[in-house]
């Protein structure tokens, strides 16, 4: 088998065993074909000097250090399965280092913005003079906001919900996120009453009337795409008076567990909720439990200044 045939069988066991979701397969894909383009010879039959050079190769073409410790991965994945399944007798990534590269803190919002965009976003959907097409717009949007914030979903199990969530109007549900695991979210009373206007004016457009989705649209996927809900987030920052380059779904998901944090709730139950399968993804959060132990100290130790 050359290369590209050891490649194709990797990213088959990939799925077939381990579940790896499309977007996952299509990364290890890209990193392992530019591995095997860059390496005389190809991938499957380099040794740990060929994939050294690699790497230090793409690292002087001005890739970031989180991009090479990702190749990396990918290619340490892919050598494991050769040793696991008998084609190579070694792995050469073993006495390969992972670059060192800083854990930038996650972008987020104070409790205040998050506050004013969200008003925002509800006064828009009470505004009767908006013109048809512009008030359901309004509408879904503030059902975007209402629920992305309450639940700290991704982007993509966002937008992609199924109605079903809406209409049994209880104050939890399922969602189905990365590697296809199921967890349980909750739901405020004010994303359930914006749900509720949304599903009403939703029912008024015979297009969108029998969509599985909650957020239809005349898309491929038939519901809204993340890229229109990210430039319409955009949009509602710069009415609020929010600095468009600050805000995007990403943010209002680490707003979320961020805020949660700074409020006394629990790293595992933030880790829960946001569907990390490690509790180390959670902990790039815990710079605001530090914070919130400082305040602690601060406010009630007698000898505080």
């Amino acid at each position: 088998m050359n290369s590209a045939a050891r490649i194709e069988a990797f990213l088959e066991m990939m799925s077939a065993e381990r579940g790896a979701a499309e977007n996952t397969l299509s990364s290890y894909r890209r990193d392992l074909e530019d591995a095997s383009a860059g390496i005389g010879g190809g991938l499957a039959g380099a040794g740990a000097t060929d994939i050294r050079a690699y790497l230090d190769d793409i690292a002087a073409r001005g890739f970031a250090a989180s991009s090479q410790a990702r190749k990396l991965s990918a290619i340490r994945q892919f050598f494991k399965f050769l040793y696991a399944e008998g084609l190579r007798g070694d792995d050469p990534t073993g006495t390969l280092d992972s670059p060192k590269k800083g854990r930038p803190l996650p972008k987020t919002m104070n409790e205040a913005d998050t506050g004013r965009l969200i008003d925002r976003a509800a006064e828009e959907a009470r505004d009767a003079s908006l013109n048809d097409g512009d008030d359901l717009a309004a509408l879904r949007l503030h059902a975007l906001v209402e629920v992305l914030y309450a639940t700290g979903l991704r982007v993509s199990e966002l937008v992609g919900l199924p109605v079903t969530v809406a209409l049994r109007d209880d104050r939890f549900f399922m969602v189905r996120g990365k590697g296809d695991k199921e967890r349980m979210v909750p739901l405020s009373a004010k994303a359930r009453n914006a749900m509720r206007a949304w599903i009403a004016a939703r029912a008024t457009v015979p297009a969108f009337a029998d969509s599985p989705f909650m957020f239809p649209a005349a898309s491929d996927s038939g519901y809204l795409s993340r890229q229109v809900f990210a430039r319409d987030l955009k949009g509602l920052a710069s009415r609020a008076g929010i600095s468009a380059a600050k805000i995007s779904p990403h943010v209002l998901r680490h707003a979320f567990a961020s805020h949660l944090l700074q409020n006394g709730a629990d790293l595992r139950a933030v880790q829960q909720l946001l569907g990390h399968a490690d509790i180390s993804t959670t902990q790039i959060y815990t710079h605001v439990l530090e914070e919130r132990l400082v305040r602690l100290v601060n406010d009630h130790h007698p000898l505080a200044d």
